[in-house]
């Protein structure tokens, strides 16, 4: 049986197309993008899942009122469509360490620079990218980590390094980033944690 993905998104959902389409390309062979869950009932991301034909459930924050319930109804979507492994894809609400504590190792998020540089609390976007700008490095990138209670804080799973042109702007370097590193970091590492997944349920069942 095919390791279940949830991918939670908030906006777009540019990593969230990338794993369509690598899902459609064979790159996903362990996983089954099974639903997508918004924490933002206008995110385009939903736009994205109705085309590629996969369930998806609107949790919004401010409309449940607490992050219990928030967390709770994302919890009863997962239970629902039998998820093993989540995708935060711009996620842009934190979970709490109650929730990551229930999935150890069975979150990832794709952070836009190259961990331990320009991340952790208030680090998400433009603001990562600008950071670099004005530190003056050369090479950012992308990283794929596991999610736990500190912010951008989980083990490091798989990254990309991106050169920093002289004219680069945040908005240019974002593009390239998720260009060069994001987008082909994310369909990796989540058929590498999925064939795990797979592999243990295979493994239990001998």
């Amino acid at each position: 049986m095919l390791t279940k993905i949830a991918v939670l998104v908030s906006g777009g959902g540019t990593n969230l197309q990338a794993l369509i389409d690598a899902q459609a390309a064979g790159k996903l062979p362990h996983g089954e993008l099974a639903v997508v869950v918004s924490s933002n009932p206008t995110a385009y991301a939903l736009e994205r899942a109705k085309a590629a034909g996969i369930p998806a459930v609107v949790c919004s924050r401010k409309e449940l009122g607490s992050q219990e319930a928030f967390e709770a109804a994302i919890g009863a979507a997962l239970s629902e469509y039998g998820v093993r492994l989540i995708i935060l894809a711009g996620f842009m609400s934190i979970l709490s360490e109650d929730f990551t504590r229930r999935w150890p190792r069975r979150i990832l998020n794709v952070h836009p620079s190259l961990i331990p540089s320009f991340c952790g609390k208030g680090m998400y976007g433009l603001k990562v990218h600008q950071a670099a700008l004005e530190k003056g490095v050369k090479v950012t990138g992308a990283t794929v980590h596991f999610v736990n209670e500190i912010p951008d804080g989980g083990e490091i799973l798989l990254q990309r390094a991106v050169d920093i042109k002289q004219e680069d702007t945040p908005e240019t370097l974002q593009r390239r980033v998720m260009e060069q590193a994001e987008w082909l970091l994310l369909p990796q590492a989540t058929e590498l944690v999925a064939k795990e997944i797979y592999e243990e349920r295979e493994n239990s069942h001998v």
